[in-house]
């Protein structure tokens, strides 16, 4: 659900107050009769009306006078600007409009109201008639913001948004119209008139004299209205529009952007639709949208199925980039972005030559719609032309586009991990494993010395040689769609660290859990996947298989997060524990050791290499390339200098406390505190002086900070036994309040505090199941930035402000502590503005302020306990509390 307040809350529309509502017979006769008696009246009316009408028509319905021929007879009001005034900005309405044809309507118009005077014996029926002539112009979808506002009082929200929002119905009588701040439209009876048809009848004649066009638009209008259980939209109204009908009509003028793109307001049933439609953004976000099996680009849309237009058929012949004539036979496999097939030469070749000479080659086809070529050659030709036939990877011998396909032709290879796994009892042993190990890490070791990571290491994407030839027991690492660079081709540096949470790249089975919190891939991420992928050849089984739906994703990284290499590894051999332990605790542009990754392994291997079940010939190289060094590597130090140990610790529940630098001031803290108590704390600290800067849970408990420095000039909060108490909120936005801090416990109840004196000029919260990083993602393009977040349970709130000071802004997201990212952050000056976290995750949000204060010393705690006492060592260094969250940290 996402709430946000309008901008300029506060301000009050200039808008005319004088209205004129009848209440009994005898005034309405006598106020139709000084209407028609004034002379100039119906001019007034008319220039009024149609200085913002783009459709005319007389009070009869009779005749149509199109916009082009609209007019004003004075011309002052023809080229005119109507400009209305909205909280702080204006909205501009300009019709051009020329004059031989404005006399005509408002001689129209003059007739219209000499005709009631005709007609009415009492001004009753005369009064009828007008307002179907105000009612007919005010249902129509091309009139513009002034008439809206007038017929409705909504500001800012255009007619045809009304319309589409199925609220208008017949409910224009009752309804103040305010042109030039008169007359309130009286009330229609129901039955017949005397004498004359009734005003449906009156109605059904003008719509038979209208163009078809228009008959189909309103078709169109009522059956979508009826599609929505509601009413057709008509131009009659029985009824006064009672006070709580007013106040349907405007909770339903719904989920609207101006032409700021601001959202003003959303209505319950939106508020409905707004969380389906987040739910289904929120499971793209963290779900699995690809099978154990599968590569992916990102979450939105699996890389392992089929691309749009993939399913032109494949010919049967090919013959691309001066190749020989093949044909195509039997399927081999299906990667992530393309399918392989199996080429057989049609002239020539021989079953002994190998190469482009061979008589059976592989032929991968990638369709030309499909992600990886992105309106030209696949992507993936271009990490084949980089690594140049490096040690493991498949040689190609031509490519080029036939019909619909990009084709490859590269060396026809034998079967995969996978199927040697499986054809092996689904098991492997520790032998094999060790082999697999240290040549895999030597195929690595060369692509990443070419700028490479591979991005999606896996037992399907690691093949043998053909049976049978030389190359039988030599490994192969295939499938560089995923592959990216880690490092920067111009500057020869590595690529800076990000994150993205909604993005994901790899099969949710063997990726790191870097990928799955969308950092950008580096070597780290190769050398996870490798060692899940060993442990899962080796035991059969990794412990998150098993989780199905669409949530999958998150729950596998959680699982990987809470599972520790010892747990992991109990029933593997030490050197596959120690290989996990090093690989996880890498840092995000750390360059891997590969020969000390290789000496693991050689113990598990057979002494004599030439009866190795995998060709380990490129291992023995790079350990010969450093001085064959033997040595076994101490987990615990690398080159001599202590490794600190990042996910080597057990997940726990802390406190998380953020102090910034400031000039000494009184600041205050309160924890433990029972709803009962609440208030007597924070009026105490009004009374002293302060005001609330950060406020927290644990336990249903509450935390709370109160300091001089926030400068708020008033603040108001509430306690309520939901999260984000909207209605409430939405109050205080009205009276000028913006919340400055909120906190969620775990039974689902809320503090919300809002203040006076902010800089902000406008708010949006979202409150959903998991991190909304989509969200926040979108609202970072209109120009909101994150001001407060809070838990309860599992549930996310976030608030996002315009005008909130900052210049940029990031997320840190873990399910442990992202102790990394905080520091590559404050590296590139961000700080921390922002705490929440949940049972399962920490969230913190880094902002670069517009204006960087003297000083930019910034620390943080975990603590088991409120870190009451460290709180008082931090004043002493004039450090002070400005963020402070319960939640998933590792001790």
């Amino acid at each position: 659900m996402e709430v946000a307040s309008p901008q300029g809350l506060g301000r009050t529309s200039k808008r005319s107050t004088h209205q004129w509502t009848p209440s009994k017979d005898g005034v309405l006769i006598d106020r139709c009769i000084d209407l028609v008696n004034e002379g100039s009246w119906a001019t007034r009316v008319a220039s009024e009306a149609f200085s913002v009408l783009n459709v005319d028509k007389d009070d009869n319905g009779d005749d149509d006078v199109s916009p082009a021929q609209a007019t004003n007879s004075e011309g002052s009001t023809a080229a005119r600007r109507r400009t209305i005034e909205q909280g702080d900005k204006e909205v501009s309405c300009k019709k051009t409009k020329t004059k031989s044809n404005g006399d005509n309507i408002v001689h129209a118009f003059q007739s219209s109201v000499d005709k009631i005077g005709e007609i009415c014996q009492g001004a009753r029926e005369g009064i009828d008639k007008l307002t179907s002539c105000f009612q007919f112009m005010a249902e129509d979808v091309r009139l513009k913001k002034r008439v809206a506002e007038i017929v409705h009082g909504v500001e800012g929200l255009t007619l045809e948004e009304i319309v589409k929002k199925k609220v208008y119905n017949d409910r224009i009588t009752g309804v103040s119209f305010q042109l030039h701040g008169v007359y309130a439209m009286p009330e229609l009876r129901k039955g017949v008139r005397r004498g004359r048809a009734t005003i449906a009848q009156q109605q059904q004649q003008r719509e038979q004299k209208q163009t078809p066009q228009r008959n189909q638009g309103r078709k169109r209008a009522a059956a979508a209205a009826a599609a929505e259980g509601g009413r057709p939209r008509t131009r009659l109204a029985a009824k006064r529009l009672k006070e709580e009908d007013h106040r349907q009509l405007v909770a339903a003028a719904t989920a609207r952007e101006d032409h700021n793109h601001q959202v003003i307001v959303i209505s319950e049933r939106d508020s409905d639709i707004e969380k389906k439609e987040f739910v289904k953004g929120d499971l793209e976000k963290k779900g699995a949208v690809m099978g154990d099996d599968s590569g992916g680009l990102s979450a939105n849309k699996a890389a392992g199925q089929e691309e749009e237009g993939s399913t032109a058929p494949f010919p049967e012949r090919v013959q691309v980039g001066g190749s020989p004539l093949y044909k195509i036979e039997r399927k081999l496999g299906k990667g992530g972005f393309g399918q392989v097939f199996v080429g057989r030469r049609v002239n020539g070749g021989n079953e002994r030559a190998t190469g482009s000479a061979a008589l059976e080659v592989a032929l991968k086809f990638e369709h030309r719609n499909s992600k990886g070529c992105n309106y030209g050659p696949p992507y993936e030709w271009q990490v084949y032309n980089a690594l140049g036939g490096s040690h493991g990877v498949p040689k190609v011998h031509y490519k080029g586009k036939q019909g619909d396909y990009y084709v490859m032709v590269m060396d026809m290879l034998g079967p995969s991990l996978w199927d040697v796994w499986n054809s092996s009892g689904q098991a492997m042993s520790a032998e094999m494993v060790a082999c697999i190990a240290v040549e895999s890490l030597s195929i690595l070791e060369k692509m990443h010395s070419k700028g490479y990571v591979h991005g999606d290491v896996k037992p399907e994407n690691f093949l043998l040689g053909q049976p049978s030839t030389p190359q039988e027991k030599k490994l192969f690492l295939v499938d560089l769609g995923l592959a990216t660079k880690w490092k920067d081709s111009s500057s020869g540096l590595h690529v800076d660290y990000d994150q993205r949470p909604d993005m994901f790249r790899g099969t949710v089975r063997y990726a790191s859990v870097h990928a799955h919190l969308g950092r950008t891939a580096s070597r780290r991420d190769d050398l996870e996947s490798l060692a899940y992928t060993l442990i899962f050849l080796h035991r059969g089984r990794l412990p998150w298989q098993g989780y199905q739906g669409d949530n999958k994703s998150f729950l596998v990284c959680k699982k990987k997060m809470a599972t520790s290499p010892e747990m992991l590894c109990c029933f593997c051999p030490p050197p596959l524990r120690q290989f996990l332990e090093i690989v996880v605790n890498m840092k995000f542009d750390e360059e891997p050791n590969y020969s000390k990754l290789i000496s693991l392994f050689e113990g598990l291997m057979g002494p004599n290499p030439a009866i190795r079940p995998i060709n380990t010939d490129g291992a023995q190289k790079i350990i010969y390339q450093v001085g064959q060094k033997r040595g076994r590597l101490n987990i615990d130090e690398e080159d001599g200098q202590p490794k600190k140990k990042v996910r080597l610790g057990v997940p726990a529940t802390q406190w998380i406390s953020v102090y910034n630098a400031r000039l000494p001031m009184k600041q205050r803290y309160h924890y433990n505190v029972a709803d009962a108590r609440l208030a007597q704390h924070v009026e105490k600290g009004m009374a002293d002086g302060l005001l609330i800067s950060c406020v927290a849970s644990c336990t249903n408990l509450w935390a709370l900070i109160m300091d001089a420095g926030t400068g708020f000039t008033h603040q108001v909060y509430e306690l309520s036994p939901s999260f984000l108490h909207k209605e409430w909120i939405m109050d205080q936005w009205e009276k000028n309040y913006y919340i400055s801090a909120i906190a969620g416990s775990s039974s689902g109840s809320s503090l919300v505090v809002m203040s006076k004196g902010t800089q902000y000029t406008q708010q949006s919260y979202k409150v959903s199941d998991s991190f909304p990083f989509k969200w926040i993602n979108k609202k970072w393009r209109e120009g909101f930035y994150v001001t407060s977040m809070a838990t309860a349970g599992s549930r996310w709130g976030v608030v996002m402000s315009r005008n909130a000071g900052f210049s940029d802004q990031v997320v840190e997201l873990d399910f442990l502590y992202p102790s990394e990212g905080i520091h590559r952050r404050w590296d590139n000056g961000y700080r921390i503005t922002s705490t929440a976290a949940t049972s399962d995750q920490a969230a913190l949000i880094l902002s670069i302020p517009k204006r960087k204060p003297g000083d930019e010393t910034q620390e943080t705690l975990r603590t088991s306990q409120f870190p009451s006492t460290h709180v008082k060592e931090k004043w002493a260094k004039n450090l002070y509390l400005a963020c402070l969250c319960y939640g998933r940290t590792v001790s």
